[in-house]
This record gives C-alpha cells, structure tokens and sequence, in this order.
C-alpha cells in the first residue's frame, strides 16, 4: 500500500499565508524559506495528528514553503521507505529507530512525541490486569514490532509469557474487528484504534473499554513513571544532509503544535481526518487518551533507555544489539 499523502485545504493555504506575512514582517525572521519542500510521514495514530495540525495552521511555513504529510499502514511500509530514500522525515516507534541507528542506517531521533498510547481493550470489567488475561485469547497487531515487544517484555516480567493465547493479527483495526465479532477475548491496540473500537461497540451493546492501561503497567513493573516514549520525530542522514540546522525549529514547532492539539482537540482532529483518514469525532476523543507530549530526545533518553533496556532483555538484536550512543539523540 503507497503512503496517503495530505495536502493543506483553502484554509490551511490562507493560514500558511499569513504565517509567512508574518515571519517576513518580523525582521529576526526575515528570511526565504530554507527547504523548497519538506515531506513528512507518520502512522495512521496520534503523533501525526500534531503533524497535521502544524500544518494546516501554517506553523511549518517559515521552514518550507510547501509541507506535505503522508501516512505509512505498517512498519513494513516505513522499513520500505527508508530504505529506499523516500522517506526521510517520519513519526516512527522509537525502538525501530534505534534498531536501523545501530545497523548503520543513518536515522536519528528529534524528539517524542508520546508517553504511550498502548492500551489492551476488551470488555468493560472482564480484565483489570495482566494476570487476568490468563486463559484468553488476545490480538496483537505488529508481531515482532513495537507493541509485541512492549508486551512481550511486561508479561515475561510477571511470569505470564505462556499463560496468555496471543493471536497474531495484521493490524490495530483488524484487531479491533475482531475484537466487536467476538472472535477474541482482548485486544492490545494504540491510539486512535482503542478509541474505534470503543466506539464501534456503542450501537451493538458491546460494552468496551481499556482495561489494562501498558504505560501504568510499565510504571509498575519498573519502578518509575508511566512513560512509554513509544515513538517520536526520526530523520535520515539525508535530510540532515539538507536540513539539520532546522531541527531546533522544527522542535519548536511541534511543541507548540502538541499544547495547540491538547487545547483544542476539536480542531485538531478536523485538520487531521484527511491525513489519517478517520472521522474527525473519533480521533477527537483519542487525543486524551494519547499521552502526546513533545520532547527533545536528549531530554527523554533515560525513559528510552529504560524501555529499550527491557524490551530487548530477552533479544538483544531487536534494538540493533545494543543501546544507541550519542549520536542517535540529534536534540
């Protein structure tokens, strides 16, 4: 499946406008924009929605006179991309990034640009724990990906690993649908899928919830805070080639673009449905549920190498054999 590319609507266009009336009438900025382009990729989840969002209300516009955001379907899809030089700028999951860093593939990490969005979704009250998942069937979307790692590590650190029947499944959605036809128990989905399939219950008397919340989970198990810093803002060494003196820039846009997203998820969602195809309503309600945050990876190293110590205890060749040096955290 090829990425989804968004292109900014009339209003994003006049709002992109403005901002580079204003970046031009403010002489510390009086400059042309320094990429003639920049391409941004992200999944179909919570992060791009702050990609989204910084575009259509032109925060990116003293960058690039034109910015355009694609979205990947499945890790796979990304790996792909990479690979062949058409993506160079992208929301991916941190332990990936760390993985192709350590391979010498020449990726970095900007940033995160979450806490965590891992929940496992099943009926309301039916599961209030790991251990109660003991004897049932649950989907995990991404085998031998992120979120199969993360639950990997938290079930071998209770003794759990052979007590729960996980069921491979192609993606969160499909994961999700199986989930409302009662094929499975539980699912571990992310955000905006838990919230899809919240919804989707509604209107069938299927009363859904997240029951096990993996980043209080995670807290648990390592004594520390409830972070995830599940994915975040990785570029390749070709557009740091182009473009690594923009990276403080562009940090501090997207801190601004996560509190403007936080404030206002209404409007949020209404700049990101196109890109992520998905109803406006529904990426609305994920959006509390996302943990979206947007800090220099310098400053969230300890939780990544928190989470990435664990979750390759057992593997080590799932982060590339080894935690990343210096030169992965590129702010």
């Amino acid at each position: 499946m090829s990425p989804t590319a968004f292109r900014p609507s009339r209003r994003s266009v006049l709002a992109g406008a403005a901002a580079v009336a204003t970046a031009f009438a403010t002489p510390s900025i009086l400059r042309a924009a320094p990429l003639a382009r920049m391409a941004l990729y992200g999944p179909p989840a919570a992060p791009s929605i702050v990609l989204a969002h910084a575009i259509a209300a032109g925060m990116l516009a003293e960058l690039a006179p034109e910015v355009t955001l694609s979205t990947w379907r499945t890790p796979d899809e990304l790996r792909a991309g990479l690979t062949s030089g058409t993506i160079d700028l992208s929301v991916m999951p941190v332990q990936v990034a760390a993985n192709l860093y350590n391979r010498g593939m020449g990726v970095g990490l900007v940033n995160s640009m979450t806490d965590g969005l891992l929940h496992v979704v099943a009926k309301d009250g039916s599961v209030t724990d790991l251990a109660g998942l003991q004897g049932k069937r649950l989907a995990v979307p991404f085998v031998n990906d992120t979120p199969d790692f993360v639950l990997r590590a938290l079930l071998e650190a209770r003794g759990l690993s052979d007590a729960v029947q996980q069921v491979p499944v192609g993606s969160p959605i499909e994961a999700a649908q199986m989930l409302l036809a009662g094929q499975i128990d539980a699912a571990l989905l992310s955000e905006p899928a838990s919230t899809v399939a919240i919804m989707r219950g509604i209107p069938s008397g299927r009363h859904l919830a997240r029951v096990i919340d993996l980043q209080e989970e995670w807290g648990r198990q390592t004594g520390g805070a409830p972070v995830l810093p599940q994915a975040g803002l990785a570029a390749t060494q070709a557009f740091l080639d182009r473009g690594r003196e923009l990276l403080p820039q562009l940090q501090e846009v997207l801190e601004r673009a996560t509190a403007a997203v936080l404030a206002d998820p209404g409007r949020a969602a209404s700049d990101a449905t196109a890109a992520l195809e998905m109803p406006a309503p529904v990426l609305a309600l994920s959006i509390p549920h996302s943990r979206l945050v947007a800090r220099p990876a310098s400053q969230a190293r300890p939780a990544i190498e928190s989470m990435l110590s664990l979750m390759a205890k057992g593997d080590p060749a799932i982060i590339g054999g080894q935690l990343p040096d210096d030169g992965f955290y590129l702010l």
